[in-house]
């Protein structure tokens, strides 16, 4: 019986190591949430400073959700006027929330207190507003993809609600995202499959157009850094995040269960751990990193 018991409690630590192997694991994606929590346009994972982690489109089109990181579970934070849909998340230094409003031409903010929801900038030259990034001085960077005709712009948009039309004549310009120095801003064509990467002066505006990356197949969508400054990037249709240096070349893909990555964030203990919304899947994976995301 002793030796029944021995090994009975070795098989458990035994299966209870391989658990923790499993949750810490780098570069292993898992399921944060359940199938189906979210509606097809699944998109814009963003945390606010206290750890909380929001993303648009809960249960239905036109939502912000909540979703406790621990056990995957959501609950609904707001839910936007005039038809409104959000495809990406942002905070500014004082904790607001931006939302670029792809129905409406327009970059929404919530007041995080009250959940009121206003306009910041509208603008009809604006197509379909669809991913944003943020500086330390609150300046907001917009793709503004043009899906009908494979086209789009890059706008700024300073404290306030000032819309400055940065770049035009454009690819499907999709994701967006600033280095961690600020200096440089990448944003990726989805349809052309490029990414291109500006310098970005003290004021916010932006030069130097270079080609950055380009693949041959699938398609891009939402983009991070991470603290040294490596790009993840979604592959939408392929199922991965490919992580590219600051030089441009790919480090590593990493594999997803779902094929439809809409976009990414980091967050977690230290910032190491990756949250990617699916739209296939209409859920949410992770997986951890060795660098932490440039905010931590």
């Amino acid at each position: 019986m002793k030796q029944h018991i021995c090994l009975f409690l070795a098989m458990t630590a035994g299966c209870a190591a391989m658990a923790q192997d499993r949750s810490t694991a780098l570069y292993q994606a898992q399921d944060l949430t359940k199938e189906n929590m979210f509606s097809v346009n699944i998109e814009g994972p963003n945390f606010d400073k206290a750890g909380n982690l929001y993303v648009v489109n809960y249960l239905k089109d036109g939502t912000i959700g909540k979703i406790n990181t621990k056990n995957g579970s959501g609950e609904l934070f707001v839910t936007l006027p005039d038809s409104s849909i959000a495809n990406s998340i942002q905070f500014n230094s004082k904790g607001n929330m931006y939302l670029p409003d792809f129905k409406g031409h327009n970059v929404l903010e919530v007041d995080p207190k009250t959940r009121k929801v206003s306009v910041y900038v509208h603008s009809d030259k604006m197509s379909q507003p669809n991913d944003l990034c943020i500086n330390k001085k609150d300046q907001l960077f917009a793709s503004d993809p043009d899906w009908k005709n494979s086209a789009g712009q890059i706008w700024r948009i300073d404290k306030g609600g000032k819309a400055v039309l940065l770049e035009t004549n454009m690819g499907t310009t999709n994701g967006i995202e600033l280095s961690p120095d600020e200096k440089t801003l990448y944003v990726n064509e989805s349809v052309q499959r490029k990414v291109w990467k500006y310098d970005v002066d003290k004021d916010g505006n932006i030069s130097n157009k270079t080609s950055f990356a380009s693949f041959p197949d699938f398609g891009f969508d939402g983009m991070k850094c991470d603290k040294a400054g490596n790009l993840y990037i979604a592959r939408w249709g392929k199922g991965t995040i490919v992580v590219l240096s600051p030089e441009g070349k790919e480090i590593r893909e990493i594999p997803l269960k779902g094929k439809q990555c809409s976009n990414l964030t980091f967050g977690g203990k230290g910032g190491k751990t990756v949250y990617v919304t699916l739209q296939d899947r209409k859920c949410m994976e992770q997986f951890n990193v060795e660098i932490p995301g440039k905010r931590y």
